[in-house]
């Protein structure tokens, strides 16, 4: 009876070789719905933008590797269509020959991520409407624009959105981002999003904010997006619109799952089926700072998820300790990073907070090449518990928004973030941190 594992990149790949190094003779069965393995989604934009030089330097392993390194049986073009919990049997269809096959297992790790969400919008099959999740998806787009492609149109503002604008902007496009909402990354607060919609007019990126995506036109290949305020000719479209779990194949099995179809799981990365575990995409995480769980899907949660699923599954007990909501992205020549809640997120769970915003530098005041560096704290009003963090700046965003992640997830207050011995030369750093400058100026 052998371990099997639904899905070939971050979440199961980490769990795969996790129960390899801990058991060398265990039978690991691995199923892969596509032809590639362990890949680095979130290097994607920067193939387009010829920073990274190929797709191929996105392929941590390929199927072979694991088949001939760690003797794992790793298949390809094959995918789970439904599950038989009772006989701990998954069935599974060939993509070329249609054969269906069944596998039985000892235990099973569910790690099918997710796929880009698509609203249900006509003419979104048109040619030169594209969504991003995957390599093959790349290099569809890539081969398009070729073609006599200068507008683009991005529907959506999120992580996707923004660095595909980048990457598109350097490779000479003229980009448009349309946003349903009043900014783009809604993960941020109101007034840091105005930092990023200033950036995005710098390099020449068209904002259309407030309107509501409704159709897709074209005869053959798309002419023009409709929204409920006008009509925007493109010679390509990119939907960022956000992912979904891919979990519509578990619906009859019984396994728990939230609204969104993200399977629920404990701490230990089990579902509520004995013997199934899920990780990744596809499954929800445990928001230490919300007190719930919570869906964000992340390559680097993935990658831990699907480790301590394998450790497990394999009888050796380790608890997932959850996410504090962290996140990085560079746009143009600023860094975006956010941690934790924002006041929007803490309103929604009904927090009592207050907020503190400071414009400051990234070093010494006195030395060369300082640069600007917005930092916001979100704080509980009575107990000034560190709930969110939002750092926005050329330089030196990275550094701040790792230590807000890290006080977060020791539940830190604003005093003993302030008392923190954070590191200090002048090429670096004030002798006060940001971080501390903010929780001062929160007195």
């Amino acid at each position: 009876m052998p371990y099997v594992i639904i899905g070939g990149d971050a979440a199961g790949m980490s769990a795969a070789m996790q129960i390899r190094r801990l058991n060398a003779q265990a039978e690991i069965i691995t199923l892969e719905k596509g032809d590639i393995y362990s890949y680095a989604q979130c290097g994607l934009p920067y193939v387009l933008s010829g920073e990274v030089k190929s797709t191929e330097d996105l392929i941590v392993r390929d199927a072979n590797t694991f088949r001939e390194k760690n003797n794992i049986d790793a298949r390809t073009n094959i995918e789970v269509i439904r599950l038989d919990t009772k006989a701990k049997v998954v069935i599974a269809k060939y993509k070329e020959t249609k054969k269906e096959i069944a596998i039985p297992y000892h235990k099973l790790l569910i790690a099918t991520g997710g796929s880009p969400f698509l609203p249900n919008w006509e003419g979104e099959h048109l040619k030169g409407v594209f969504t991003l999740k995957t390599i093959p998806n790349l290099q569809e787009m890539m081969h398009y624009l070729e073609g006599d492609v200068q507008q683009v149109t991005i529907i959506g503002g999120g992580y996707i959105g923004l660095e595909m604008a980048e990457a598109l902007s350097i490779m000479d496009k003229k980009v448009r981002l349309i946003i349903r909402s009043s900014q783009v990354a809604s993960m941020f607060d109101e007034d840091m999003a105005e930092l990023i919609h200033e950036e995005a007019r710098k390099n020449q990126i068209e904002l259309i904010l407030n309107e509501d995506t409704k159709k897709i036109i074209g005869d053959n290949s798309i002419h023009s997006v409709l929204t409920d305020k006008g009509e925007y000719k493109t010679d390509l479209l990119l939907i960022a619109t956000g992912i979904k779990p891919n979990t519509s194949f578990l619906e009859a099995s019984g396994i728990k799952m939230d609204n969104k179809g993200a399977l629920e799981v404990n701490s230990f990365m089990e579902t509520n089926i004995k013997d199934i575990y899920a990780a990744g995409d596809c499954a929800q995480q445990f928001h230490r700072v919300k007190n719930k769980a919570d869906y964000v899907p992340l390559g680097t949660t993935a990658n831990k998820q699907g480790r301590i699923a394998g450790m497990n599954m394999l009888g050796q007990a380790r608890e997932y300790g959850g996410i504090v909501g962290t996140s990085i992205l560079r746009f143009f020549n600023l860094t975006l990073g956010k941690t934790g809640l924002s006041i929007k997120e803490a309103k929604e769970l009904l927090m009592k907070t207050n907020s503190v915003r400071i414009e400051t530098i990234d070093r010494a005041a006195y030395f060369p090449d300082r640069k600007s560096l917005t930092m916001k704290l979100v704080y509980d009003k009575n107990s000034r518990k560190l709930l969110g963090g939002q750092v926005i700046g050329e330089s030196g965003v990275d550094k701040r928004i790792d230590v807000l992640a890290t006080a977060l997830y020791n539940e830190m207050t604003l005093d003993e973030v302030e008392d923190l011995d954070l590191s200090y030369a002048p090429p670096y750093n004030g002798v006060w941190d940001p971080i501390q400058q903010a929780a001062r100026r929160a007195k």
